[in-house]
């Protein structure tokens, strides 16, 4: 399950800025040392683990690039993410992810997107996170204690993760501070079926995501806030159609050194983790349709978060809900202290839990994760 998520890097470094073209390049690297405390009542163990790894975001490096050609400006991105984390039985199983591979065209009328990109439904539920550069919920129920990939943050407890898909995005400019966007994205097959056993499925559609976000300042402060949503169907000539659906939201604002976070999303045919298509790879239909109907997820996420001199202090708490026969369930509670020594250069130190239930049996577990930031 090694997941990333872009965040805008502190400062990327200009290679070439000749001619009206450029191209920079910019990083992000952590490291955490955690400890887990786990009571299993799902799988009835009980234990308590060290482990060195990468926080909610894996290590990252960056190429951007643009192009000035008449009133259209070219440009492009590619992003290869890095896991740092072995498990803790294997041996050099890192890997290089690609999670962002596109080109834009942009105008007086806007920009266009083609290609691999973070999509649009959730994307600032999570992207807003105080919580982005901390470390997040682990459990052994989803693999993640012991895991190659990344912590989840409040992946799972309060958004999903805007999953990386091929996709067609249109944005409009900026108007009044509004802004639109609208994508055609690549869509995953939903159907809990085995399509070598004669059966079939498919999506005749595309996947439609969009966003509307609205930023303004005042004296002393910002405002953001937006509203998001997800369609698709796969068709199934056994199990019918499943329709997933879901509509995001949040708003954030700041005054002074405090800042307000809340979002939340709800919908249905979404499962738990990383959307309607993810979740399906993963082996997790029976959380997107049961019984022929598609199950019903929704969440939240609270936050505060205030800042003093080099000194940020967060408080931060999610929860989501999937409403299977045996009902899904997963809460996180975090508080941080993020201390940056310069412009690129971050310590953390964070305390979380996370409970997963399943049905009346439950999953919590505590950790404590120290942490270094670097960005470029």
């Amino acid at each position: 399950m090694a997941l990333a998520i872009s965040i805008p890097a502190s400062a990327a470094i200009t290679v070439y800025d000749k001619e009206d073209t450029t191209f920079s390049v910019d990083g992000s690297f952590n490291t955490f040392y955690v400890q887990s405390d786990s009571d299993n009542e799902i799988a009835g163990t009980e234990r308590n683990q060290s482990r060195v790894k990468m926080g909610l975001l894996p290590n990252v490096v960056g190429f951007n690039f643009s192009k000035q050609m008449g009133d259209l400006k070219l440009g492009g991105r590619s992003s290869f993410w890095v896991s740092i984390n072995d498990s803790n039985t294997a041996i050099t199983s890192t890997g290089i992810d690609v999670r962002q591979f596109y080109a834009t065209i942009d105008g007086e009328w806007g920009q266009v997107l083609v290609g691999k990109d973070f999509t649009l439904f959730s994307r600032s539920n999570i992207f807003l996170d105080e919580m982005l550069l901390g470390y997040g919920s682990v459990n052994d129920t989803l693999g993640l204690i012991d895991g190659q990939g990344v912590s989840f943050g409040h992946i799972g407890s309060g958004y999903f993760y805007p999953f990386p898909h091929a996709q067609i995005t249109y944005r409009s400019p900026e108007m009044g501070g509004f802004k639109l966007a609208l994508g055609i994205v690549d869509p995953g097959n939903t159907a809990p079926t085995d399509r070598g056993a004669g059966r079939s499925s498919e999506e005749s559609l595309p996947r439609f995501e969009g966003e509307l976000t609205f930023n303004t300042s005042f004296d002393g402060g910002s405002f953001t806030g937006f509203a998001g949503f997800l369609t698709q169907t796969t068709e199934s000539d056994v199990d019918g159609d499943i329709e997933s659906t879901g509509f995001s939201y949040g708003a954030k604002v700041k005054v002074g050194g405090l800042a307000l976070h809340a979002s939340g999303f709800t919908g249905q045919g979404l499962g738990l983790l990383l959307g309607p298509g993810a979740d399906s790879g993963l082996g997790l239909t029976g959380l997107i349709s049961e019984a022929g109907e598609e199950v019903d997820s929704d969440g939240y996420l609270v936050q505060g978060s205030y800042s003093a001199g080099k000194s940020r202090f967060v408080l931060s708490y999610g929860e989501t809900e999937v409403d299977t026969t045996a009902q899904w369930q997963g809460e996180t509670a975090q508080a941080a202290w993020f201390y940056a020594l310069n412009s690129s250069l971050t310590l953390v130190g964070e305390f979380n839990t996370n409970e997963i239930s399943i049905g009346s049996a439950s999953e919590e577990t505590d950790t404590l994760a120290l942490g270094v930031i670097v960005n470029f």
